[in-house]
Order: structure tokens, then C-alpha cells, then sequence
């Protein structure tokens, strides 16, 4: 099956085929990112309006729907234009009026006659006293009362769309679904008594509650668990994809990860030394590796990075570390100089910087294998750039490198094992919606010796006493960071703020004791201003934005934060670990501008609680939602149309574990389940997936 299966055509069909839906219609609905009957069908109800009759509208609140039956007792018509028309009628226990507006006498006079009774349902409202409902969405005589719905679903809408017209077009929609084949494993349908596909989804279209809306039925479970699947058997083939091709095998004799070992001035932690082996027997199998290792801040990624660029050299290769930004490819280069000198390798650094003779003779080195570890921008993926032997590919904070970044790394050294490392701790649901193709380790222990950061949240009002602390630390001979707010995200606005603050600083300082680190600055200004600060010649950095702070410095002990309820918590975390990074005590001071709101608030207690960066991914994830947490323009998280990474994380933890084993034991999804998964692959738009698989 190279093509969409036919049974499928009519859902991919144009809008226009279904009944009622012309051209008009159909380009309306693009508004909604509704382009095909599948979009359709898979666009499911979000609330649900409760029509069940009641006898009386005495008692219920203004602004809710009733459904009532009504005796019509006469009619007003508008004495001039532009008033409504007044249709006095009365239920069980008192009158109500029905108002409408822009109505000709002659049509209201023929839906309600005086002396007749009708089913009204619509929204009660109390204007001087009685009780009205103005336009109501339903009339009708009683002996057609079975067709006003008990529970009728209600959807999301756009310009031009109206709850009639897409309750009448997703109801077309669904009746086209055909009965498909199952393709989900019988143990986990069984387990979780869920209906087929074709039920659930004309369940959910269907509510018969308003608990039938929620995430929580059968039906909607179901759904999203599809969609999962589609996802994770789509990671699944291209983790087979990278595994399935040869790698090499990088063994080693850990002559000279053991020559770093034991210089060092600690023992590594439990969760390094496991990730270490997670990493090291990963090289060792003849299928490449394709591993993410996270870790919070200063839990000691590098170190791990670095063992297992030793084992590529030992292997007789090379190995590569990229990082996003120059600054942090020069720190990292600093930061490894003296281990691999313990260790007695070359280590070297490529940026776009590098220019002339001295590059050439880089790239000579790297070329005839003289340089054994590199470290670098994604100035590496450049044409020109060739390794004699590249084994492992180590990337700084993957999510700045697009997928196809990663590709280009892997052409440069053709078996080259992956190794991707993050800074931030990812909530489990978003790890495998965004690395559901990559195998984890995990740093969760920090190494010895760290000490707490203290936390204190500050009004903007005691901007003197933050003032006075830092001239305490300065007169010390300590340093400070000071991050300045993101002003609506604007960079010119940022801008302004911190050459405020900069100045105001530099006035109660003194000439060059304060520096400052923007956006806007060109590359060699940024670095100087930088290295400044690392050398310790400036004692206070002003910074823009997060990424500027990418340093190491363990003389740095306060971070200040302005404005910090503008911030994300992951963001705030970040700032936080920059310091606590030498012997001394650190200082963490996030000051916020009153009043705060709830979210602001909860944010700033959570910071002061905890220094678990696990923890405060998974309070982000909850309070700000998975696209916010991630910035979904560059996360490589799929958007969903019916499932919710947040709350049905379980599902797609069982969708990866049951992607995969499938994939093991039907590679060519060439079984009858695996023909099913195709055709849900087909359905859920993943059909790039079934390009990669070679067809039998």
C-alpha cells in the first residue's frame, strides 16, 4: 500500500462534497484550519448546552438555556421601526416574553400563534423584572418536540461558520467515516473497555451529558490514544530509521575517561556514572545511537558529554560538541581545556568567527585527524568543514538546531552516533511528544558541593535596599548578574529598559564597574563585554534576555530579576542556576511589580518552594499549557486536535511503549495490525512515516 488506501478518499474529498457546504462555506471554514471532511470529523465538540424541557422558568438564573413548553397569549408588534416585536406567553407558573427583533409580523404570527403551545429554548434573561428570552434558537409546535436535543454539542466557530452550519457539516463528515480495521493492540483496547473508532467518534460527536465532553470518556480516550499512536509509530520508524542503519562500533579501553576520573576534585553522582554506561554501551552496539541526555541545571551534563566524547577518541575517531550560540561553544571550550589536557587530547573550537589562514589550518587539523574533539557553532555544517573520522556528535540545547541541522550533522560523519543534551528539564508528556524517537537518560542528582540558592521575592519599590545589597557583594569583591524585564516583546523596548537600568546603576556604581549585554549588539561588543565580566573586571553584568546569560562564572553570587512575573518559570530557573556555581553562598531576587496576579503570584512562590528543575517543568506545563511552555514555533511538538499532552500524559507513555513494540516485531507494518496502522497513519496525516518504510 504505497498510496492513500481508497476506503479513506472520501474523508480527503473537498469540503464542497459534503451536503449544504459551497464554495463560500468551504472557505469559511479554513478559518477554523478546516480544509477536508476528515478536519471535520475530527473537530470535536467543547461544551455541551443542556435543552432538557423543565416546567417553569421561575427559579432558574438569568443567563442560563431553558427549554420550556409556552401557551402564546398575544403579540406586540414594533410601533416604530427598529423596536422589537413582544410575544407575551406563559408557562406552568408565570409569563414570559419572547422578543425579537428585525422580524416581519406575518412569519412570527405563522411560528406563534396566539392561543397555540410551543417548545422554546433559548437564553433567559430578566429586563424590568420579567423574564425574557430574545431569539430563541428553537421553536417548535409539541408534536415535534423529540427534535429539539437534550444535549445538543456545541463547537468551536469562525467568521462566516454558525453552530447549525457545523453541527450539519461534522454530522456529513462523520457518516462518511468507514468501519476500519483495528490498529489498536487488543491487550490495551480490552484493558481499557474503549469502543471502535467509528463509535467513539460518533460518541463524542454526540453528547448525552455534559460530562460527555470531557477528556475522561471512553470515546474521547480513544480518540486522543489514536492520535498518540499515529505519533509515536510515526517517532518509532524514524527511531528504526537511525538505528536500523549501521553505526560503528565505538569501544573502548577507558584509559582516558579514567585519566579525567581521577583528577577530578569529586566523586561523579549515581545518575552520571549510570548515564555514562547508557551512553557508552549505546557506542559500543554496531547501530547508531540516538540518545537525549537531560539534566537540571548544574546536575553535569558536560562531564558526561565529555566522557563520552573520550570514548568516540578512544574508539580511534573524533568527536563533535555544538552549541547554540558562540559564547557558549567559547565557554564549553573553556570550560573542557584542562580535562582534556588531564586527558592528553586535542581539543579545539570553529566558529563563525574563524577566518583566514588560521581557519584553514583548523580545517586541515581536523581534516588529517589532528584535532580530536571539536567544539563548535553550526558553523561545522558549513561545506569545507571535514572530519577524518567523526564518531559522536554532541548538541547543546537541541531545540535552537532544527531536525534537519541534525540530518546535515549525521551526513558529516556518516555513522556517527547522536547525543543530544538539555538544560532544561522537560515534563515526561512533552519528552515524548518532542524526542519520542530518542532513548533518555537522565540527570536527576546534583553533584556534591553545590549549595542552595536563597530565593527572596521583592517589590519593584525596594529597588534602593537591591541597590544597597549588591554595593555589600561588590565592596566583597563579588559579582551580580541583573536581568532586565522582556518588555512586550519587543526588542527595541528591552532595549531602552536595560540602558536605564544600566545607567542608573552606573550612577550609583561608579564608571567601569557595571556592563551591559543586549540583543542588539554586534557579536565581537557582546563577547567583550562578556569576557569582561568572566575575567572579573566588570562586577555587575545588565543583561536582555535569558540566552546572553550562558556563563559560568562561580565568583557571580546574586542574580536579580526584574519585573520576574514577566517571566516562564523554566525561564526563571535558568537565570537562578547561573550563579550558585562556586563555593559561596548565592542569592536569587526576583523582584515583581504590584499587584500581582494569581498566575504572577503562584509563579514566585513555586520559585521561592523549590530548585527542582523537574518539578517546576511540570508546575510551567500546568499553568501555562504545553504550546507556552515550549514556544511551539520552534518545539517540534505536534499540535493535537483532540488529545491534551497535559492531562493524558499516561496515554502517550503507553502509545510510545506500544509503538515501538510493534515496530520491533513488524518492521514493514506488512501484519494485518500493521496494515491497520497504515491506514491510521494515512488518517491522521502522518504519511511521511509510511514513505520511510521500504514497501515489501
Amino acid at each position: 500500500m504505497t498510496g492513500r488506501p481508497e476506503i479513506l478518499f472520501p474523508l480527503f474529498a473537498d469540503l464542497t462534497s459534503l451536503d449544504g457546504v459551497g464554495p463560500k462555506t468551504a472557505l469559511n471554514f479554513s478559518g477554523l484550519g478546516v480544509e477536508k471532511p476528515r478536519d471535520l470529523a475530527l473537530t470535536l465538540p467543547h461544551t455541551v448546552i443542556n435543552r432538557t424541557p423543565v416546567e417553569s422558568v421561575q427559579g432558574h438564573p438569568a443567563g442560563t438555556i431553558v427549554s420550556v413548553e409556552l401557551t402564546v397569549l398575544r403579540h406586540t408588534p414594533p410601533r416604530q421601526r427598529g423596536r422589537p416585536h413582544r410575544v407575551l406567553c406563559e408557562d406552568a407558573q408565570t409569563t414570559v416574553e419572547l422578543v425579537f427583533f428585525h422580524a416581519r409580523g406575518p412569519y412570527l404570527d405563522n411560528l406563534l400563534p396566539v392561543g397555540e403551545r410551543r417548545l422554546v429554548s433559548g437564553k433567559l434573561e430578566v429586563f424590568d423584572g420579567r423574564a425574557q428570552i430574545a431569539h430563541p434558537d428553537h421553536v417548535l409546535p409539541i408534536s415535534d418536540a423529540e427534535k429539539l436535543p437534550r444535549f445538543e454539542a456545541v463547537y468551536p466557530l469562525t467568521a462566516g461558520i454558525t453552530q447549525k452550519i457545523m453541527a450539519k457539516a461534522t454530522s456529513a463528515a462523520v457518516d462518511l467515516v468507514p468501519s476500519l480495521d483495528e490498529w489498536i493492540e487488543p491487550s490495551v483496547l480490552k484493558q481499557s473497555e474503549w469502543p471502535d473508532f467509528g463509535t467513539a467518534l460518533q460518541a463524542a460527536h454526540a453528547p448525552n451529558s455534559e460530562q460527555d465532553v470531557q477528556a475522561t470518556t471512553p470515546a474521547r480516550q480513544r480518540l486522543a490514544y489514536d492520535e498518540f499512536l499515529a505519533h509515536q509509530v510515526t517517532k518509532a520508524i524514524a527511531r528504526s530509521q537511525v538505528r536500523g542503519k549501521k553505526g560503528s562500533e565505538n569501544k573502548g579501553d577507558g584509559a582516558l575517561m579514567d585519566r579525567v576520573l581521577t583528577q577530578l576534585p569529586y566523586t561523579p553522582t549515581g545518575a552520571q556514572t549510570r548515564a555514562v554506561s547508557e551512553i557508552c554501551g549505546d557506542m559500543a552496539s554496531n547501530k547508531r545511537m540516538n540518545r537525549l541526555l537531560q539534566g537540571d541545571v548544574g546536575s553535569g551534563k558536560t562531564l558526561v558529554a565529555f566522557m563520552a566524547l573520550l570514548r568516540a577518541v578512544e574508539a580511534g575517531g573524533q568527536g563533535v560538541l555544538m552549541a547554540p550560540t558562540e559564547i557558549l561553544a567559547a565557554q564549553h571550550r573553556e570550560g573542557l581545556a584542562e580535562l582534556a589536557a588531564q586527558a592528553g587530547v586535542r581539543l579545539d573550537i570553529l566558529t563563525g568567527r574563524d577566518k583566514g589562514p588560521g581557519r584553514a589550518q583548523k580545517l586541515a587539523d581536523l581534516a588529517d585527524g589532528s584535532i580530536d574533539i571539536l567544539v563548535g557553532t553550526h558553523a561545522v555544517f558549513q561545506v569545507g568543514v571535514v572530519f577524518k573520522d567523526l564518531r559522536l556528535a554532541v548538541i547543546d540545547e537541541q531545540h535552537r538546531f532544527g531536525v534537519n541541522q541534525r540530518l546535515a550533522l549525521g551526513e558529516k560523519g556518516a555513522l556517527a552516533d547522536v547525543l543530544v543534551m538539555t538544560a532544561t528539564p522537560i515534563p515526561r508528556s512533552l519528552e515524548l511528544a518532542q524526542y519520542g524517537d530518542m532513548d533518555v537518560s537522565i540527570l536527576d542528582e546534583k553533584p556534591p558541593g553545590r549549595k542552595p540558592i536563597a530565593t527572596a521575592v521583592v517589590p519593584m519599590g525596594r529597588m534602593a535596599d537591591v541597590v544597597a545589597k549588591l554595593q555589600d557583594a561588590v565592596s566583597e569583591g563579588r559579582q551580580a548578574y541583573w536581568v532586565c524585564p522582556l518588555v512586550e516583546e519587543s526588542e527595541v523596548l528591552d532595549l531602552t529598559a536595560a540602558e536605564e537600568r544600566f545607567k542608573l546603576l552606573r550612577a550609583a556604581f561608579g564608571e567601569g564597574v557595571v556592563g551591559l549585554v543586549h540583543g542588539q549588539m554586534p557579536p565581537a561588543d557582546k563577547d567583550a563585554a562578556m569576557a569582561k565580566f568572566v575575567a572579573g573586571d566588570t562586577k555587575i553584568l545588565v543583561a536582555t534576555t535569558v540566552i546572553e546569560v550562558g556563563v559560568n562564572v562561580p565568583n557571580a553570587t546574586i542574580m536579580v530579576i526584574e519585573r520576574a512575573e514577566s517571566f516562564g518559570l523554566a525561564q526563571l530557573h535558568q537565570l537562578r542556576g547561573r550563579v550558585g556555581r562556586g563555593s559561596q553562598a548565592s542569592t536569587c531576587l526576583l523582584m515583581y511589580q504590584a499587584p500581582l496576579s494569581e498566575n504572577g503570584e503562584r509563579r514566585l512562590a513555586i520559585m521561592r518552594e523549590t530548585e527542582d528543575g523537574f518539578r517546576i517543568a511540570n508546575e510551567d506545563l500546568s499553568m501555562r499549557g504545553a504550546g507556552d511552555v515550549i514556544g511551539t514555533a520552534q518545539s517540534g511538538v505536534p499540535r493535537f486536535k483532540i488529545a491534551d499532552l497535559e492531562r493524558q500524559a499516561g496515554l502517550m507513555a503507553t502509545a510510545q511503549k506500544d509503538a515501538r513494540m510493534l515496530l520491533d516485531q513488524d518492521p514493514g507494518l506488512t501484519s494485518a495490525r500493521g496494515k491497520a496502522v497504515r491506514t491510521l497513519l494515512w488518517l491522521m496525516e502522518q504519511d511521511k512515516a509510511i514513505r520511510l518504510i521500504s514497501v515489501g
